[in-house]
């Protein structure tokens, strides 16, 4: 069984600067971590792979730092990695990455089974997984909460659907997006850091692709722009009252009121 894992480096802090000509986040120098979400995905497939046996790489998007995350995953048990990364693909909005991701997909061997973290915590959009499997024409489900029984040909999984939880058999080749918490992610092996340091990460880049137009990658192939990105404002005024217990509800009641919670 060939497993792919799509994960993601995002920023790993809340601090970060926003660029105001073009609105993305500035991710050069900034602290970066895995995508928690991506992590449940990798264990969904090492879980995969100890029952059903086979091969399992990962793919990111991002600038050459963004190593450190497929480093992270060899880490973990995968068996390989690959980096999509070229200047044509900054500033890609949510359609531009899907599609950027699916063609270094097809760089790749064919694949069984695709998985995806739910979202990513800089985006928050979900849809980067469906859109993927839409360009490269395979099926798909999402909010995929456990997996229910594998087969040679298909795979049969839990799905929340907000107000019910489903049953669905998919058949392979295809794509799932799994919810936080459908396995407990395995820490990385400081033995597998060592074995696989010097493991080689496949480069992928634009000249690469079979579809060279330009107008498909980055800030010119996204439809939708960012209008506004700024960082949470941090208040950190406090107050302390003293008082009987009614002097105490009446003013935290006044200050409700005075804040327009109620």
């Amino acid at each position: 069984m060939k497993i792919l894992v799509c994960i993601k480096q995002v920023p790993g802090t809340s601090k970060i600067d926003v660029d105001p000509v073009t609105g993305v986040l500035k991710r050069d120098g900034v602290d970066s971590k895995m995508n928690p979400y991506d992590l449940f995905a990798i264990e969904t497939a090492l879980k995969l792979k100890e029952q059903k046996g086979g091969t399992i790489q990962v793919i990111s998007m991002g600038p050459p730092q963004a190593k450190e995350v497929i480093r992270e995953a060899f880490m973990m048990g995968v068996d390989e990695g690959a980096l999509v990364s070229d200047r044509k693909f900054a500033g890609a909005d949510v359609l531009a990455t899907s599609y950027t991701i699916s063609q270094g997909v097809r760089q790749l061997d064919d694949f069984d089974l695709i998985l995806c973290g739910k979202q990513t915590t800089d985006g928050d959009t979900a849809q980067v997984g469906p859109e993927m499997a839409e360009y490269l024409g395979i099926p798909h489900i999402a909010n995929v909460l456990s997996i229910v029984d594998l087969k040679d040909t298909s795979i049969q999984v839990e799905m929340d659907m907000a107000n019910t939880i489903e049953v669905a058999e998919i058949q392979f080749p295809c794509l799932l997006t799994v919810e936080k918490d459908i396995f407990q992610p395995r820490l990385p092996s400081y033995k597998k850091k060592l074995s696989t340091k010097d493991r080689e990460i496949r480069m992928i880049t634009f000249k690469d692709f079979q579809d060279n137009n330009e107008t498909r990658y980055g800030l010119s192939g996204s439809p939708t722009q960012v209008e506004r990105i700024f960082p949470p404002s941090v208040n950190s005024d406090r107050e302390t009252w003293t008082g009987t217990s009614a002097e105490l509800s009446a003013q935290i009641a006044d200050k409700l009121k005075q804040l327009k919670f109620v």
